[in-house]
């Protein structure tokens, strides 16, 4: 089928299959931990510095991840990177498994994870390019990368539902530390062919500058940037909010919890969907502004929803608009970005996107804890709107020279690309 076309490569073919069971053992493992934090201290804003550990190092430290893995070779990186994720996961099954409950210690080890993100979101992402043999598939490669994270976002806290009722929090816990073993043997399995890396002799510094230049040099990459900035600090971070509209809201249990998650993910899956069949040619800036109207407009109606199954369709909508929309900026990035700056570019898109959440989640909580959870879910969907249409003010200003996908066969070598290299 034209949609899994990417997976004719034999490595990308890999590593699809061994992402697919580690990331339903890591959603498993943040529906646990959002749960569990929740159950013992009934507070939203404990929630929202989860949270923010978790991904706050992704604002000071992806910048400098892209710089360092355009020096090194990506493939050792992602090895690496998984094998510490691996020992993280153990470490926090194993206080779980000893009825260890410790808030501080599972904030810190929230804290280390972000830390290895930083590093193998951006490595990951760089490497696709390499992983996929038919360069005009790279856009199909990352929009079903994104559907089987958004798979994951289903199965996951749909399973951890099902076994924080039946045998407790340990059980998701441990499931995520094995889960980690299909995915190692996937990276061992693959036949990498890596261009030799020539060690620089200019500090990794100078490059970090020079990957900042780049991107705020160009206009239609820099714009994209704030727009995802804006939804990652003042949108997003509203799923911080669901464990207490499962629990409080609508009197719901773990299982309540994990259909808000698994309805996001319905509606992710279906926007992935439609990203992989993308043809050349498509308008990737018309498709993000569609995908925050619908983003925005579905959290002002999720926050007064007052029956639980219309508030997951609305979750649904929300996933549908936040799938679309980050799938749009990423392909746009990849595919646009010279060779050179790639690494470098995508870890801006990382910082962007991870980096802001943790301070919106922060934010959210804080919010949340004055005016309530339903006001505070409503603000950021009514932000999200007001923020696309600035965004479309300022594109109409600016009137940029590309927004098209490139067409096959041309990918990052256009006349605009082609000067700045």
């Amino acid at each position: 089928m034209d949609v899994f076309r990417s997976l004719k490569s034999r490595n990308f073919r890999l590593f699809f299959y061994g992402q697919s069971i580690s990331l339903i053992g890591t959603w498993m493992q943040k529906t646990a931990v959002c749960w569990l934090v929740y159950r013992l201290t009934n507070s939203a804003l404990l929630l929202g510095v989860v949270s923010f550990v978790s991904l706050i190092p992704s604002l000071f430290l992806s910048p400098y991840a892209g710089s360092y893995i355009d020096r090194h070779n990506r493939y050792r990186l992602m090895i690496i990177t998984q094998v510490i994720s691996m020992v993280q996961a153990g470490a926090l099954a194993l206080m779980i498994l000893l009825r260890y409950y410790n808030i501080p210690g599972i904030i810190f080890l929230s804290l280390v994870q972000g830390v290895i993100n930083a590093f193998d979101v951006t490595c990951r992402q760089s490497l696709m390019m390499e992983m996929v043999e038919q360069k005009e598939d790279l856009p199909n490669a990352i929009a079903l990368n994104s559907t089987v994270a958004n798979f994951a976002r289903i199965a996951g806290p749909a399973l951890a539902g099902i076994v924080l009722s039946t045998f407790g929090e340990d059980i998701c816990f441990a499931g995520n530390f094995l889960s980690y073993v299909p995915v190692l043997v996937s990276l061992f399995m693959m036949k990498m062919d890596l261009p030799v890396i020539v060690k620089s002799e200019r500090s990794i510094w100078a490059e970090l500058r020079e990957g900042w230049q780049y991107i705020s040099h160009d206009r239609d990459l820099s714009s994209l940037l704030l727009m995802l900035t804006a939804s990652s600090l003042l949108v997003m971070p509203f799923n911080t909010l669901m464990p207490v509209f499962a629990k409080d809201i609508f009197n719901g249990s773990a299982r309540t919890f994990s259909w808000f998650e698994s309805a996001a993910g319905v509606g992710s899956i279906a926007a992935a969907i439609y990203m992989a069949q993308l043809k050349a040619g498509k308008d990737l800036v018309k498709i993000l502004i569609t995908a925050s109207l619908i983003f925005g407009l579905s959290l002002v109606l999720l926050a007064y929803a007052g029956w639980l199954p219309l508030a997951l369709v609305f979750m649904m909508l929300s996933g549908v608009g936040m799938m679309a929309q980050t799938s749009a900026i990423n392909t746009y990035i990849q595919t646009h970005a010279i060779p050179a700056m790639r690494a470098r570019a995508i870890s801006y898109y990382i910082m962007a996107y991870q980096g802001m959440i943790p301070i919106g989640s922060l934010l959210t909580g804080m919010l949340a804890q004055w005016i309530g959870p339903r006001a505070t879910v409503c603000i950021a969907g009514l932000t999200g709107i007001v923020a696309t249409i600035v965004f479309v003010q300022h594109r109409r200003k600016t009137q940029p020279a590309v927004t098209i996908f490139p067409p096959a066969g041309k990918m990052m070598t256009n006349d605009r690309n082609s000067a700045r290299a």
